[in-house]
C-alpha cells in the first residue's frame, strides 16, 4: 500500500512537472535560461535583453554586452517601450510604458519547434518617425507567422535623441566606437544576438529576414546598405520606407557644408540642444552634465521646436561616415548593395495635406514640377477634374514612398537579385468615405501579421474579405522568409518585378488582389524625372 502512495504521489508530481515545462518553456541562450509562456500554437519569450541597460555612463553609447544571469530569466511578461513622449493633450511628458532601460526584444516560436527545427526567422523593426514605437505591439504579434512555419523576433531600438545623438564631447569620448546612430547600432546587437541565440529557438541563423514599416522600412534600407551588417540577414521587406535620401537623413557629424540636405551638422545640432538645456562647452564635464539629464527632459519627439527662426535641435539617422558610409541611395545607384531579394511597398494613399508637403492647391504643386509641371498635371488629374486631397494624396504617396521603393526594386534587379513590389489600397466599407482615394499610412501591417481584431480602430469581427486578404499576405511574407519567393501552390500569383512591363501586386480597394503592370508608371516616370527639383519640392519626412 505504501509503494502504491509513493508511486501516486511521484506520478501526481511528474505530470505537474511536465504540465509546467509545456506551459513555460525554456530555452538556454549564451547569458542563460529564459522562460516563457505557451500561446495556444505558438511559445512566447518576453523582455530578453539583448544589450545593456543604456543608462547612465552608456547612454549615448554603442550597444554593451549583456551580462549573464544565474537561475530562469521571467519571459513571460512585456516590456518596457523605449523612452518616447506621452500621447494626447494631457498626456505626461514621457510615456509611462516607456524607459530608458530598453534594449530587450520579444521571440515568437511554433510550440512544436525544438532545436533541430531550422525554421526561417523574420526580424520585425517597428516604425513610429524614429521618436516613437513599440517592440510589443499587439498588432505584430506572431501566432499567424509562427502557423506558417516562421519565427519571429521583434526588437526594440533607442528613439529621438536617445537613438540619434552627436556632440563634439562624444566624438572626443572613446574615439575607436561608433557615434551618432544609436538606433541602428541596437538593431544591428538585436540581429547579432540572434545570429547567436535563434538556434536554440529552432530557427536558422543562415534564413533570417529582416522587415519594417516606415522607420522600420527606412532602416531596413540602411541596414542593407551599412557594411557591418554582413551576414546577419539575407531577406529584406519594407513596408513605406522609401529607399532615396529624403527619407533618410543625410547630415555628417562634423561638417557643416556637405552636399546633403540638410545643412546643419549633427554635432551642430547636438551644441544646440545642450545649449537650450543650459549645458555649455565640449568637453567631459559638458559630456557628464548631458548624461544626467533626466529622461524626460530629452525625449521631446526629437523634432525642429523653432523651426526657421531658432536653432536646429532635430535629432534622426545620420551620415557619420563609419557605421554608415553612404546613403541608400547612393548604394542603390551605384549597385553596391548586397545581393539580397526584397519585397518593398506601400499604401495607396499614404497620407494628405501637410504631412509631405505643404502646397494648397493643384497649380501650386505642378508649379513646383518647373518644366515637368505640364507632365505632371498629366499624369496626376489629365481631365483637370480630380479633388485637390486626391491629388495631393497620390503625390505625397509617390514622392516618398512609390517612386524611391521602385529605384531601388530596379537597383536590386541591376544587382542580380529579385524585387517583388505591392500597393495596398484595401479600405473597410464603413471607412471608405473617410478615406477615399485609398489606405493610410500603416494600413497593411495587421493584414501581413494577420492580426486584424488588433488594427487601430477596429470595431466589430472582421469580414470574410480581410480575413482572406490578412491569411494570404501572411503567407507570401512567409513564404517570402522561406525561399526568397512569396508565391505558392493556391495563393494568387506575385509576379517578379522587370523593367518591361512593370508587374507588381495591387490590393484594390475592394480587397481584391491583382497581379498587373503598375498603374502608377506615369507618376512614377515624372516623379523621378524631378528628383534633380528636390530642393523645391520641400518635403517633411516621415
Amino acid at each position: 500500500m505504501k509503494k502504491l502512495v509513493l508511486l501516486f504521489t511521484f506520478s501526481i508530481s511528474f505530470s505537474a512537472q511536465a504540465q509546467t515545462e509545456t506551459n513555460n518553456p525554456k530555452v538556454i541562450t549564451q547569458n542563460g535560461i529564459v522562460r516563457g509562456l505557451n500561446d495556444g500554437e505558438s511559445s512566447v519569450f518576453k523582455g530578453i535583453p539583448f544589450a545593456a541597460p543604456p543608462v547612465g555612463e552608456f547612454r549615448w553609447r554603442p550597444p554593451q554586452p549583456v551580462k549573464n544571469w544565474e537561475g530562469e530569466l521571467d519571459a513571460t511578461k512585456p516590456c518596457k517601450d523605449c523612452a518616447q513622449s506621452g500621447f494626447g493633450p494631457n498626456a505626461p511628458k514621457m510615456n509611462p510604458n516607456s524607459s530608458e532601460d530598453c534594449l530587450f526584444l520579444n521571440v515568437w516560436k511554433p510550440a512544436s519547434a525544438t532545436k533541430n527545427s531550422k525554421l526561417p526567422v523574420m526580424v520585425w523593426i517597428y516604425g513610429g518617425g524614429f521618436v516613437a514605437g513599440s517592440a510589443s505591439s499587439p498588432q505584430n504579434y506572431g501566432h499567424s507567422l509562427n502557423k506558417n512555419g516562421v519565427i519571429l523576433v521583434n526588437v526594440n531600438y533607442r528613439l529621438g535623441r536617445m537613438g540619434f545623438f552627436a556632440h563634439p564631447a562624444l566624438s572626443k569620448e572613446h574615439a575607436d566606437e561608433f557615434k551618432g546612430n544609436y538606433a541602428y547600432m541596437d538593431q544591428i546587437a538585436a540581429l547579432q544576438w540572434v545570429q547567436k541565440n535563434i538556434s536554440e529557438f529552432g530557427g536558422d541563423p543562415k534564413n533570417v529576414t529582416i522587415f519594417g514599416f516606415s522607420a522600420g522600412g527606412v532602416s531596413v534600407h540602411s541596414l542593407l546598405t551599412i557594411p557591418s551588417t554582413k551576414g546577419l540577414f539575407h531577406k529584406v521587406i519594407s513596408h513605406s520606407g522609401g529607399g532615396r535620401d529624403g527619407v533618410l537623413t543625410g547630415r555628417p557629424i562634423n561638417k557643416e557644408d556637405a552636399d546633403t540636405f540638410y545643412k546643419v551638422s549633427a554635432e551642430t545640432i547636438g551644441k544646440n540642444f545642450a545649449t537650450a538645456k543650459g549645458i555649455e562647452g565640449i568637453d567631459a564635464e559638458a559630456l557628464a552634465k548631458l548624461r544626467a539629464l533626466p529622461a524626460d527632459s530629452i525625449i521631446d519627439g526629437g523634432r525642429e521646436t523653432n523651426g526657421e527662426n531658432g536653432p536646429r535641435i532635430y535629432s534622426g539617422p545620420i551620415f557619420d561616415g563609419k557605421l554608415v558610409t553612404q546613403t541608400a541611395e547612393t548604394a542603390y545607384l551605384t549597385g553596391k548593395q548586397p545581393k539580397i531579394p526584397m519585397i518593398l511597398g506601400n499604401c495607396s494613399a499614404e497620407n494628405g495635406r501637410e504631412f509631405v508637403n505643404n502646397t494648397r492647391s493643384k497649380d501650386d504643386l505642378f508649379v513646383l514640377f518647373g518644366d515637368l509641371g505640364a507632365e505632371a498635371k498629366a499624369a496626376y488629374d489629365p481631365d483637370g477634374d480630380k479633388k485637390f486631397e486626391e491629388v495631393i494624396a497620390k503625390f505625397n504617396s509617390d514622392w516618398v514612398w512609390a517612386e524611391p521603393a521602385r529605384m531601388a526594386a530596379r537597383a536590386t534587379l541591376a544587382n542580380g537579385s529579385p524585387a517583388y513590389i505591392f500597393q495596398f489600397g484595401y479600405v473597410p466599407v464603413a471607412a471608405q468615405q473617410r478615406s477615399p482615394y485609398g489606405a493610410g499610412h500603416g494600413s497593411d501591417i495587421s493584414f501581413a501579421f494577420n492580426t486584424l481584431n488588433a488594427r487601430w480602430g477596429q470595431q466589430g469581427e472582421p469580414t470574410a474579405v480581410e480575413k482572406e486578404l490578412a491569411n494570404v499576405m501572411c503567407a507570401y511574407w512567409a513564404n517570402f522568409a522561406k525561399t526568397g519567393n512569396p508565391n505558392t501552390e493556391g495563393l494568387p500569383k506575385w509576379p517578379v518585378y522587370n523593367n518591361q512591363n512593370y508587374d507588381m501586386l495591387d490590393i484594390e480597394m475592394d480587397g481584391k488582389i491583382v497581379a498587373k503592370p503598375d498603374p502608377r508608371k506615369a507618376r512614377l516616370d515624372v516623379i523621378e524625372k524631378a528628383v534633380k527639383y528636390r530642393s523645391k519640392i520641400q518635403t517633411r519626412g516621415i
